[in-house]
């Protein structure tokens, strides 16, 4: 392959990811991850994927590139923020911060499809492709390749300019890059994410139990919540952001750029009220093209259901 040397052709898309508005952009060498994949079949074997088959299945695909795109050399990963300038008022129901705007698939392949064009535009011979959370694909660990940040207690990646308020998304390459090194965990001896876990769900630094985890049964949870887990929920209608929202990383990190990613007002501005009067077609329109789709509205109807006990049952126990 003709192309200019592996140094000026890193450079070169890095300015092209930057140029596209990619908040961080870092390049690994396409191997089999053999590590992540024993710490993946030890975390399946556990039961910790709950319900969640998809994640058993296309296992080598998973955890090595080249079978999932033939002739793949790089995993270059892209980092998009998604830390909003304004959050909900706590005493709303709580819809998690990466489902505020428009829903992240549509949004970061869109612009990984942009740099893959612009990348075949000034060098033709590049074949690729992108991924964005919805194929067999370990981001976070492709991101610890690409010196993108370290896996933090809570299992999030964590990257000292972003913290964990981010979305990662992946471009297969058949080109050979400048391949970063690793970094060291920076997370100390805190524990401000397995601490403040509503739910205990990290059931040691770095391992969720998705069977005990809020974000699992408000969202990928089709079925009955078990009831020792409904008044954890607190008022959290769509996912949960505690164990992110405690991480000192998180704390000077500036809100995104990314129009698209920008508040609902509808997320912002609803109340309890609003949530428990709203009808299918209203939900359909107001979470159009948004990540809270995924839960359909019998989902988010189930959740309201549980917040609305849950708020009851506050004022009784203030009364008592």
């Amino acid at each position: 392959m003709n192309l200019e040397n592996v140094t000026e052709t890193s450079r070169a898309i890095r300015e092209m990811a930057a140029a596209l508005g990619v908040d961080a952009v870092g390049f690994a060498r396409a191997v089999r991850l053999d590590g992540d994949a024993l710490r993946l079949q030890d975390w399946l074997s556990s039961g910790y994927h709950a319900d969640m088959a998809w994640m058993e299945g296309h296992f080598e695909k998973r955890v090595d590139p080249m079978l999932l795109v033939e002739g793949t050399k790089s995993v270059v990963v892209a980092l998009f923020s998604y830390k909003p300038a304004e959050v909900q008022s706590s005493n709303l129901p709580q819809i998690a911060k990466y489902a505020y705007g428009t829903d992240y698939h549509i949004v970061v392949k869109d612009r990984l499809w942009e740099l893959l064009k612009v990348i075949q535009k000034k060098y033709p011979e590049v074949e690729g492709r992108p991924f964005v959370d919805s194929a067999p694909v370990m981001e976070r660990a492709w991101a610890v390749r690409a010196g993108l940040g370290w896996i933090g207690k809570n299992s999030l990646l964590l990257n000292k300019d972003l913290g964990s308020f981010f979305f990662i998304g992946t471009l297969m390459l058949n080109v050979e890059l400048d391949y970063a090194t690793p970094l060291k965990s920076s997370c100390g001896g805190c524990t401000r994410c397995i601490d403040a876990c509503p739910t205990r769900a990290i059931v040691w630094p770095k391992v969720v139990d998705a069977r005990k985890c809020i974000s699992y049964h408000t969202i990928e949870n089709r079925g009955i919540i078990p009831d020792s887990i409904k008044p954890l929920i607190g008022n959290r209608v769509f996912g949960c952001d505690t164990c992110q929202d405690v991480c000192p990383w998180n704390v000077r990190v500036a809100p995104h750029n990314h129009q698209e990613l920008a508040p609902r007002q509808a997320i912002l501005s609803s109340s309890l009220e609003d949530w428990t009067a709203l009808n299918e077609d209203r939900f359909a329109e107001i979470f159009r093209k948004s990540a809270v789709k995924r839960t359909k509205y019998s989902g988010f109807t189930r959740n309201m259901q549980i917040v609305v006990e849950n708020q009851a049952s506050s004022r009784i126990d203030k009364c008592e």
